[in-house]
């Protein structure tokens, strides 16, 4: 049977049906939307993940300005391995976590072996020495066979001084030799400065870098795929000469900011009951600037 909103991606189809407060709701729900460059990424994270152990792992670095959809990424890649549940030769359910996602508060090693913990269901003691909450960290990774561990917020560690930057690093350093296990890191662009005081840490960490989107057919692409994902009943034609240059110029190409100015689009249509983006609605949010980057905050998508 033909939808009747077939501007519609079918997994929206159901916001269609809704009321006008929960439309307004359910926009702001976490969604995902691929394109190559993350496609690119996701791959390589793969590959870093399921190759053979060595003592000596290639890491990856990706940065970008905020909202630029890092955060995301790497919540998608978790999404794609989620844990499981396996059964020993005896009889015992083992969990395996191939993928471990944790956020760096700072340059404190202590504090990120506390972060790692928490991650796992169970107790621990955020009082106990660095000494023993390490051995805690690296017994619990090898029971549970993590095999990539992503460090988010990365560029927090900057904040300490130069000897506790060298201490964490060389933290990271060490988790990854013991365990064998390629490790990511996210961050804004100062989070290159981590590799560039230690030759050591820049020979083992492959450097990619999220830019802003230029105006063109990859961002008219997106713009499409942002449409599907907007319960209005009317289509918007977001990518037409007239609206797409305007997107682009109030969002600056930054993807958070532009899903920001499409949902305060989308839901003064909604209000309105306009039920599409018009190039007067777009104008009425031209001054919607992008968020201050000191506050900054990730737009983080889930599966389709």
């Amino acid at each position: 049977m033909e939808s009747k909103y077939p501007h519609i991606h079918d997994d929206f189809q159901r916001l269609m049906s809704l009321s006008k407060e929960d439309k307004l709701q359910a926009m702001h729900e976490p969604f995902w939307i691929g394109y190559p460059k993350t496609t690119e990424i996701i791959q390589l994270m793969g590959q870093l993940m399921n190759r053979p152990k060595k003592p000596r792992m290639q890491n990856l670095l990706i940065i970008g300005e905020p909202h630029m959809g890092k955060t995301s990424l790497a919540t998608q890649f978790s999404y794609m391995h989620q844990d499981s549940n396996l059964e020993d030769d005896i009889g015992m359910t083992k969990v395996q976590k191939p993928v471990l996602l944790a956020n760096v508060q700072n340059s404190d090693d202590k504090d990120l072996y506390i972060a790692i913990l928490e991650k796992f269901w169970t107790p621990f003691r955020p009082t106990d020495t660095r000494a023993k909450l390490r051995h805690q960290v690296l017994h619990l990774m090898r029971e549970c066979n993590v095999k990539i561990l992503i460090l988010d917020e990365i560029h927090n560690l900057l904040r300490g001084t130069a000897v506790k930057q060298r201490i964490m690093m060389d933290t990271i350093k060490n988790l990854s030799n013991e365990l064998m296990i390629p490790i990511v890191g996210i961050g804004t662009q100062d989070a290159s400065m981590i590799l560039a005081s230690d030759p050591q840490h820049a020979s083992r960490f492959d450097v990619i870098k999220l830019s802003k989107w230029e105006m063109n057919k990859n961002f008219r692409g997106l713009l499409q795929a942002f449409e599907k994902r907007l319960p209005l009943k009317k289509p918007s034609h977001l990518a037409s000469k007239e609206k797409a240059p305007l997107l682009h110029m109030i969002s600056g190409g930054n993807l958070g900011d532009l899903h920001r100015l499409l949902i305060a689009c989308a839901s003064y249509a909604i209000e309105k009951d306009i039920e599409e983006i018009t190039v007067e609605i777009i104008q009425h949010f031209k001054k919607l600037k992008p968020t201050d980057t000191r506050t900054a905050r990730e737009v983080i998508f889930d599966s389709d």
